[in-house]
């Protein structure tokens, strides 16, 4: 008898410890890896170049008005730019990131006329009018990014995105209007001091590529290039970013990057009444190319 109870209770001491071992390894999960959150804060040496289509006002041509040379608008300038991205996990992320480009130069007596369509409607500048210039672009970019090969210290990724350029085109000065019927000589004779402006928002999407390298512990290169292209009714663009640099680990939360940018975009907008006085329709091109420096905050 007592050796039937000692058996029966061994085979149920038995069985209750194959069960918790049965449970526990069905508990037992994959570990989850964490997300991560990352401020970016920096500046941009830029070294810019646009131009918008205009019309010359005498030979009826149209061609480029650079806004460095012909309006003398700063070329080189140091830009504020923000950065922030979230990380789900290793593979899957998004990101937003901020820079602006606000420019304005005044002439005093302008040395090429130009005619050019804003707004819907066309105005002209004569040689010898003072004018002063105003050229602010704000660009924005959101996306997601999927590192689809990684290794122990590298990961490759495809991105897909959108930039957004919003861009302020004004002329304040000696400005004449264009009347309807009225061909590309007679509007230059009603020139009065005015303020004429248009603003234009451009959204762009873009695809990408981007990775980066951890050479040596504590310090990462790091490299991104997006490009698009799209033509739909009455807009046209290409774009094209490009950035390669290094980062360093200060500390655990802590980094710094230093990298190099090169940005353009071609933007063209048709107008309705363009067609009618044969003046160049809105198009803007920018350029800049210049070094980063930044510092990041994890999280």
């Amino acid at each position: 008898m007592i050796k039937s109870v000692a058996i029966f209770s061994l085979g149920l001491l038995s069985s209750s410890v194959f069960a918790a071992g049965a449970a526990n390894s069905y508990s037992v999960s994959a570990p989850v890896e964490p997300s991560e959150i990352v401020l970016k804060l920096g500046g941009f040496y830029s070294n810019s170049n646009s131009s918008m289509d205009v019309t010359n006002p005498v030979l009826g041509n149209n061609f480029k008005l650079d806004f460095e040379e012909d309006l003398a608008l700063e070329e080189s300038q140091f830009l504020p730019f923000f950065e922030a991205s979230y990380h789900f996990n290793s593979r899957h992320s998004i990101y937003f990131d901020w820079k602006q480009l606000h420019r304005n130069a005044e002439v005093q007596k302008l040395t090429v006329p130009f005619q050019v369509t804003l707004d819907d409607q066309v105005y002209d500048i004569q040689s010898g009018a003072r004018l002063e210039t105003t050229l602010n672009i704000d660009i924005a970019r959101l996306g997601y990014g999927y590192n689809f090969y990684q290794g122990n210290n590298f990961n490759l990724g495809l991105s897909l995105g959108i930039h957004a350029m919003f861009i302020k085109t004004a002329f304040d000065g000696d400005i004449g209007v264009c009347a309807k019927g009225e061909t590309l000589q007679q509007c230059a004779q009603t020139a009065t001091p005015r303020i004429v402006d248009e603003e234009v928002t451009a959204p762009l999407p873009d695809v990408g590529l981007y990775g980066d390298y951890e050479f040596s512990p504590g310090f990462k290169f790091n490299a991104h290039a997006q490009y698009f292209y799209i033509k739909l009714d009455d807009i046209r663009g290409s774009l094209v970013d490009i950035r390669a640099g290094v980062e360093a680990e200060i500390t655990k939360n802590w980094h710094m990057s230093a990298a190099f940018n090169y940005y353009k975009v071609d933007v063209d907008f048709k107008h309705g009444i363009a067609d009618e006085l044969n003046v160049a329709d809105y198009n803007l091109y920018y350029s800049f190319i210049g070094p980063m420096l930044s510092v990041s905050y994890r999280f």
